[in-house]
């Protein structure tokens, strides 16, 4: 089976748990053939490509960063059927409308095959005109009708790169992307445009893996621009195109309950949803995992990337009331990543909180909080970081899926958790999960556990239990092997070109005795062509 893998800003270049599930997943099946479609952010992602396995047989990308200037010109029926295809488009931006913005998307998409690209159009004066139209046109929104033009410069320019994937030579070309048997994006959003191009023109079955939600993430990340008006008109595109990938899709495998609440939201048929928990290597912890010692029983463990988001301060400030109800208690913090101008503010704020501790007036303190990095020297690896304390600690206002609760609970340590994202769906019952934004609950749930150490050792060995039923490398491999030969024969009698899967038995293809069978015929051979003996001679 051909399985073409959709990325933005992921396999096979970046870093992160988003490479790594690809990886896992793509050496998982090595009787299929992976055929990767990336479309990257930067040139220095495109320097750190992985080795592949040899079973991956093409790698194609398309930088979204990169001027994209084709030189190319319209005549005045291509700029009017621009302008129509665009129109719709827009409207459909600027007055959440479902219709126009599918005409419009797809319409651009043949504009872009017949004419070889669509950088001059969207960038042109013409383009800027219509939107401008659509944003004060009635029933547009209050902060979209009041558009500037440096808001329509800016947005069109964005909107140019996202449209990138409509003029790709991906989906033509003999055994691309519109030959695969199965395409599957490993997310939405912009790395969902080239799946719903093969699905629209050439009926290749499409699947959607989200494990934190494209749709969301946008929000997140825009919540801080400068210019409302543009933040509004990237939301309303976002919203429009998760709405479209998920009507379109044949399936779609969110990572979590939580992945999948967003998905059925923005219009997704619960029929069409099927959740396959992330795979992770659980081998790299079995031995803190199964060792009978539980770590420090005075010891809390935070692991992750330090960043607002963690809310490492309501964690200080929760740790402060633990230590005056157990003074013995210290906090080690492992870093995954760093962003440093809040690990800076974090750093001050705990040597406010926690003066240095000193045995005699002579001998130099210790803070009870510690800020360490893993591959340190006291933690090389993320499975030493879990072992060093008895319980770990998730203090987090927004969360995805979480990768490190579920480590922890592959270590074998109990839990304290905000109730964020998919923490109560991973935990499942195995740990303590508390309000956000809440340090007295956080501190309260932190001393129940270490006053009370072999409930703790209880709740750690059912944590590792449950990771080993539902989040392994196994577990997430043998789902998807299912979901895509699902596809392949649910898609096979809808392909425009006919083609039926498995039609002839692979053990034709092998020379020798296994082509006796009556069914190991040769394929038909084209009108005119000489027999096949004649045409050894």
């Amino acid at each position: 089976m051909r399985i073409g893998l959709l990325t933005e800003g992921g396999y096979p270049y970046a870093t992160g748990e988003a490479r790594l599930w690809c990886d896992r997943l793509v050496r998982g099946l090595p009787q299929h053939e992976f055929e990767l479609y990336a479309l990257s952010r930067d040139a220095d992602q495109e320097r750190a490509r992985v080795l592949l396995p040899d079973h991956v047989t093409r790698v194609r990308t398309a930088p979204l960063w990169a001027p994209a200037d084709d030189g190319r010109t319209y005549g005045r029926r291509e700029r009017r059927r621009f302008a129509d295809c665009f129109k719709d488009l827009v409207r459909g931006i600027c007055a959440d409308e479902a219709g126009p913005f599918s005409d419009g998307l797809y319409g651009l998409a043949e504009l872009g095959r017949d004419q070889g690209g669509l950088y001059a159009a969207l960038r042109s004066e013409s383009a800027v005109r219509v939107l401008e139209a659509a944003c004060r046109a009635p029933g547009a929104s209050r902060t979209v009708q009041a558009v500037q033009v440096v808001d329509l410069l800016e947005f069109v320019d964005e909107l140019e790169r996202m449209l990138r994937p409509l003029s790709l030579d991906w989906y033509e070309e003999p055994g691309g992307l519109g030959a695969v048997d199965v395409c599957h994006a490993a997310a939405g959003g912009v790395a969902a445009i080239p799946g719903l191009l093969a699905k629209r023109f050439f009926g290749v079955p499409l699947l959607v893996t989200e494990y934190g939600v494209q749709l969301r993430s946008h929000y997140l990340e825009q919540r801080r621009a400068a210019r409302p008006t543009v933040r509004a008109l990237l939301a309303a595109f976002h919203l429009r195109l998760a709405g479209e990938i998920y009507a379109a899709a044949d399936l779609l495998t969110p990572g979590n309950a939580h992945a999948r609440r967003w998905q059925e939201r923005c219009g997704a048929p619960r029929e069409r949803v099927r959740t396959v928990y992330p795979g992770m290597e659980a081998d790299r912890f079995a031995t803190v995992g199964e060792a009978p010692d539980c770590g420090d029983p005075d010891t809390l463990v935070w692991v992750g990337r330090i960043e607002p988001a963690k809310d490492l301060v309501g964690l200080l400030h929760a740790f402060a009331e633990v230590r005056k109800a157990e003074p013995g208690t210290r906090l080690r913090i492992f870093a995954t990543a760093v962003a440093p101008g809040y690990l800076a503010d974090c750093r001050s704020l705990a040597a406010q909180i926690f003066p240095d501790e000193a045995a005699d007036a002579v001998t130099v303190g210790e803070n009870p909080v510690t800020f360490e990095e893993i591959g340190g020297p006291d933690a090389a690896s993320s499975a030493e970081a879990y072992g060093a304390g008895r319980i770990v600690v998730l203090s987090s206002v927004i969360e995805g899926f979480p990768i490190t609760l579920a480590e922890a609970m592959f270590s074998g340590r109990a839990t304290v958790s905000t109730d964020v994202g998919a923490v109560c769906e991973v935990i499942g019952g195995t740990g303590l999960v508390v309000p956000p934004r809440n340090p007295r609950a956080l501190a309260d749930a932190c001393l129940s556990l270490l006053r009370d150490p072999e409930r703790a050792q209880r709740l750690g060995a059912a944590a590792r239990a449950r990771a080993l039923e539902l989040f392994t490398v196994e577990q997430n491999v043998g789902a998807f092997r299912d979901v895509y030969l699902a596809l392949l024969a649910r898609g096979s009698a809808t392909r425009p070109d006919g083609v039926i899967p498995f039609a002839r038995p692979a053990e034709a293809r092998v020379p020798g005795h296994w082509t006796s069978p009556s069914w190991a015929v040769p394929d038909p051979a084209p009108a005119g062509a000489a027999p096949a003996s004649e045409a050894a001679v």
